[in-house]
């Protein structure tokens, strides 16, 4: 049975070990990170990096706690992330949320280079074949996974697995463009984008959003550009009027979740990588937005496992059995106390991903919650 390691949000003394970052200093040293990672070696601290105007992510404090004990063992890290936006814009705006090389005390990079095409080719099963996995993931030998924990709206649930299976791929490759990249996950066949005019307001917050410039409007008509897009799906969840919508099929994309993120856990030994899961600021959408909004779930803490089966299923055992938060959008979606708040949200089967992954051999959904 595989353990997973828990501390909680909450500080009921007045101690700096009764901290946040104090209980995660002590996650750190139960977890033994002498058991997976060498004096010298480079280790990867996978993260992402928000949007503008998405700055519930993952704060630079815990980043650091994270730094600091890989360096106490004679470790090499680095903080990364893969092109959401373009390269440089993308550096700017991790800085703007305060993580660069002094607040990290490591070097931040991108996983992909500058412009999200430095990646190579894996095999990842029967549903993707193929998979563009960022360079630097590929190549480095050790990696610490850590996911901030929110909803999502293609996944319903985002933590460690998609962290892995979108997070450590490109969004582009330079030969086969998007269809070996994220967008493979995001539809099936051929992602045609389905734009309705009656039903369009022409408010433009798709090519507002659009990472790309795939999306123009001219004479009140809509160009999209499907050469260029990479099917990351930000203009279906932004349209209020519903009028944009791009085909998919969520079984099969959970599944290929599992299979991308197997990919990825293949280019690393074994007991190379471990997971970090941070529940706080809980929000229903993806940190790729161009906005934040108030916690649907109250802060509960930090989980961290080696098991990236266990430690997806102890997070969502445990925001299933919180309470939605008032003045949120679960609130708004009336969720009742009881109620699967992000299964209430979003409509997905969530639980597709980990289930996948379990029986693809990532690891047990059995686990001994271990409290900090």
């Amino acid at each position: 049975m595989a353990k997973v390691y828990f501390a909680s949000a909450r500080a009921r003394k007045w101690k700096y070990g009764d901290s946040m970052p104090g209980k995660l200093e002590q996650l750190l040293k139960e977890i033994g990170l002498m058991n997976y990672f060498s004096p010298d070696e480079w280790v990867a601290i996978k993260t992402h990096f928000g949007s503008e105007g998405a700055h519930r992510i993952i704060r630079p404090v815990f980043l650091r706690k994270v730094t600091d004990a890989l360096r106490r063992i004679g470790a090499k890290p680095f903080v990364t992330d893969t092109v959401r936006i373009m390269g440089l814009d993308y550096l700017e705006v991790a800085n703007q949320h305060g993580i660069n090389h002094l607040s990290v005390n490591a070097p931040v990079i991108l996983a992909d280079g500058l412009y999200g095409t430095d990646n190579i080719m894996i095999k990842a099963g029967e549903i993707i074949g193929e998979i563009a996995v960022a360079s630097v993931i590929h190549d480095v030998p050790a990696m610490v996974v850590c996911s901030h924990v929110k909803g999502h709206i293609n996944s319903g649930y985002a933590g460690a697995i998609k962290n892995l299976a979108m997070g450590c791929v490109s969004g582009y490759h330079r030969t086969c463009g998007w269809r070996c990249g994220r967008g493979t996950m995001h539809t099936f066949g051929e992602g045609e984008l389905i734009w309705d005019p009656e039903k369009c307001e022409l408010c433009y917050q798709c090519s507002d959003i659009c990472p790309l410039d795939a999306l123009v409007f001219q004479n009140e008509e809509l160009a999209w550009d499907g050469d260029t897009c990479w099917r990351c799906g930000r203009c279906e969840r932004v349209c209020q009027s519903e009028s944009i919508s791009l085909p998919g099929d969520e079984e099969r994309f959970m599944h290929s979740l599992a299979e991308a993120a197997r990919a990825v856990m293949g280019t690393f030994g074994d007991k190379k990588i471990i997971f970090i899961n941070v529940l706080t600021e809980i929000q229903p959408e993806c940190d790729c937005m161009p906005t934040a909004d108030v916690p649907i779930i109250q802060d509960l803490g930090i989980l961290i496992s080696e098991d990236i089966v266990a430690i997806e299923k102890a997070s969502i055992d445990m925001l299933r059995s919180s309470s939605p938060l008032p003045g949120s959008y679960a609130q708004d979606k009336k969720v009742r106390e009881g109620e699967d708040i992000l299964m209430t949200l979003h409509k997905k089967p969530y639980m597709m991903q980990v289930e996948e992954a379990e029986r693809l051999g990532l690891g047990s959904s059995a686990y001994e919650l271990v409290e900090s």
